[in-house]
């Protein structure tokens, strides 16, 4: 038969791999239009509407305005400052897209086909440690910022790779402990399996057992992608453009899109740690014993969809909420998230020590007390929100202008 050779897990992964890289790459360019459509949709104006393809009189609502903005990268010229260390310097941007890349080989895209009588598992790899995989390989994201500003050799650069630096190695550690409560609850460490724990008895996704821990999680991705309002990395009314500052071009554009990559990718491991993966309750074709082809592809649509989903999220909080300022980010994590992560994992322990740890009803009960504790906290140690530090000391006027206000 023609499709012998995709009898082999090895050529299977290799070919799955191709495909979901290609579909990330066109869905990545095609993210950046969706944001500018969403921004305007939110700033109640249009947005890209005009580039069509090959010159044609048909627009098709701009859809072609990736391939424009791609071209416009490939033409402009790519300058490298003659002060910057340029190995690292050109190191810097690959490093960043390949490790955001690299991150979708652990997810688990369709279950399993059926391909001459032979059961192919539709995931690149799966290994024993899956979560722990995507965990490392995400962060290394973060050294690829690092050496393009420390490379830049320009102090704006190199404040944002600090603020890079402190705000991924804080926001790691409540990320760790949602993660943490979802190992507890369902006992793996693979996603597969993670992934069938809510198939299982009663289809119960995890976000409905736990769904502070699964907005903790997507705290903390906003953070890791820096995205709005954690995107202090980038802020442009104090550090221009941060670590990317002195690049152009084609790598200036790397990390734009490495953004999106970890976006996507961060998405997609929340979808099968929350949000049943490609799963949907009493779908038919959704199931694990659906084998075929066509629910194969079934699957990975409804991965995609949900994924989708939260990229909106994402571009929508972007376009909504102010940025933070930078001691009041730090502050949320320390103070705030880890906390409140501690207190979900801890009581985890507590439900795996009486043996019911997928018990949906006290989880969801434990979740909504937690909750309920964080707001009552929150409402009590509340402080007016100034644009000044509160450890900064207090303003004082000029000696001109205390002489005209009459003071001594």
């Amino acid at each position: 038969m023609p499709v012998d050779w995709l009898t082999n897990q090895l050529v299977f992964s290799i070919v799955l791999a191709l495909v979901v890289i290609a579909v990330m790459l066109l869905g990545v360019a095609y993210c950046i239009l969706a944001e500018r459509w969403i921004a305007a949709w939110v700033q109640d104006r249009r947005g890209p509407n005009r580039a069509g393809f090959f010159n044609s009189r048909f627009r098709c609502f701009g859809l072609g305005q990736p391939i424009a903005d791609g071209l416009k990268f490939f033409l402009k010229e790519d300058i490298i400052p003659w002060h910057v260390d340029k190995p690292l310097f050109i190191l810097a941007p690959a490093m960043i897209f390949s490790a955001a890349l690299v991150g979708f080989v652990v997810i688990p895209w369709g279950g399993h086909v059926d391909i001459g009588g032979v059961l192919m598992n539709v995931q690149v790899a799966n290994p024993d440690i899956g979560l722990l995989y995507i965990l490392g390989v995400g962060s290394l994201g973060v050294y690829g910022v690092v050496l393009g500003g420390y490379a830049s050799n320009n102090k704006y650069s190199f404040f944002g790779a600090i603020r890079a630096t402190a705000q991924t190695l804080s926001y790691e550690i409540p990320m760790g402990l949602a993660i943490l409560v979802v190992v507890l609850t369902t006992g793996q460490l693979r996603l597969e399996e993670i992934l069938l724990t809510q198939m299982g008895e009663g289809n119960v996704w995890n976000i409905v057992r736990h769904p502070f821990a699964a907005f903790l999680l997507l705290v903390t991705l906003f953070a890791e992608t820096h995205r709005t309002p954690f995107d202090m990395v980038e802020a442009e009314q104090e550090l221009v453009g941060g670590f990317h500052t002195e690049y152009s071009a084609m790598k200036f554009a790397l990390f734009f899109l490495a953004e999106y990559a970890h976006m996507i990718t961060g998405s997609a491991f929340l979808v099968v740690l929350f949000l049943g993966g490609y799963h949907l309750p009493l779908v038919p074709g959704l199931q694990p014993g659906d084998t075929s082809l066509a629910a194969m592809v079934f699957k990975m649509v409804v991965m995609g969809a949900k994924i989708a989903g939260l990229m909106f999220i994402y571009i929508w909080v972007r376009w909504t909420l102010p940025r933070f300022r930078y001691d009041q980010l730090m502050r949320l994590a320390w103070k705030g998230l880890v906390p409140v992560g501690i207190g979900l994992v801890a009581f985890a322990v507590v439900m795996l020590y009486l043996g019911r740890p997928q018990a949906w009803g006290w989880t969801l009960t434990g979740n909504v007390v937690a909750l309920a504790v964080t707001l009552t906290v929150t409402g009590l140690t509340a402080e007016r929100v100034t644009g000044r530090q509160r450890d900064l000391p207090a303003p004082t006027l000029p000696p001109w202008a205390r002489t005209r206000m009459g003071e001594s």
